[in-house]
């Protein structure tokens, strides 16, 4: 086998995610690793541009990298090794955060082209694997792959105590789906499913081993996070909002979208489940009250 196809073939069945453009930003290779962590296949994408509404990475504040300040970009343009911390736009529709690096490639002393390495930072199992160390059976949310109500009320009983004996306060987020009943009476609960996991994933994907996001219920969802402050409720919380809001998939060539309302708060006084929950919810419905897709603190 000759070095160039040993080369390709080491490249090609890595697990991170590896391709290469061009200097006009043509995708001329991409890897096994990148169909596994984006759900594009090598055929749907090699021959067309970065830029071409594939990846659609954003950063922390929602900004469109592919227009603004996309780090492959600026190494063509400079020839300099960059590194970031992005969300991708997965084929499915929701949102994956990776790291990615973008190296150039030059020959004698001209960029003609870079190459970008990702890999994804939090993996969907990571859940699965906790709930099996806790052998908790039947807690998981079988369209969502979330917690369901029943673990959220045992974790979320555990966070009392917590409070109680330790005085750990904890946050809580409360999300309700946007005019849901209406998207699923205009494109059917089909279509609607493919919402319900695709807003779950994107939340999925910025939540720590310690902490929980789990489906309350139809369009709802609960968060629970342990020792944090308000101003990172509130950071957390418009983080999640943005996040959903850029996450779309495709259907009879039209993009579909959602966008959430979230209320937050800090438990740090010892009070009943149902207390709590309430309060969250309340705080939820005064975002929808205030023109939904917005966060609510209180």
């Amino acid at each position: 086998m000759k070095g160039e196809e040993l080369y390709s073939l080491i490249l090609g069945n890595m697990d991170e995610g590896v391709y290469f453009v061009d200097a006009a930003r043509k995708i001329t290779f991409w890897n096994k690793g990148a169909e596994r962590i984006t759900g594009y296949l090598e055929s749907e994408v090699v021959g067309h541009f970065c830029f071409d509404n594939i990846l659609r990475h954003v950063n922390d504040s929602g900004v469109q990298l592919c227009l603004h300040g996309c780090p492959l970009h600026k190494t063509l343009s400079d020839g300099n090794l960059r590194e970031a911390s992005v969300y991708l736009h997965h084929k499915l529709g929701h949102r994956v955060p990776v790291l990615v690096k973008a190296l150039p490639m030059t020959e004698n002393g001209k960029v003609i082209g870079a190459v970008e390495l990702f890999s994804d930072k939090h993996d969907l199992e990571e859940l699965e694997s906790n709930l099996e160390n806790l052998k908790v059976l039947a807690m998981k949310d079988q369209l969502t792959n979330l917690a369901n109500r029943r673990y959220i009320e045992i974790f979320l009983k555990g966070k009392m105590e917590e409070l109680e004996s330790l005085g750990i306060p904890f946050g809580m987020i409360f999300i309700d789906i946007d005019r849901f009943k209406r998207f699923n009476d205009s494109y059917g609960h089909e279509v609607g499913d493919r919402v319900l996991k695709m807003v779950s994933r994107t939340i999925a994907g910025i939540v720590s081993a310690t902490d929980l996001i789990g489906r309350w219920g139809g369009e709802e969802f609960i968060g629970i996070f342990s020792g944090v402050s308000e101003v990172e409720m509130w950071t957390l919380s418009e983080k999640i909002r943005m996040l959903v809001e850029h996450s779309s998939f495709e259907i009879d060539e039209q993009s579909l979208h959602v966008t959430i309302s979230l209320g937050t708060t800090v438990i740090d006084h010892p009070c009943s489940l149902d207390e709590a929950v309430n309060r969250v919810d309340q705080l939820m419905y005064a975002s929808k009250e205030k023109g939904r897709n917005q966060v609510t603190l209180g």
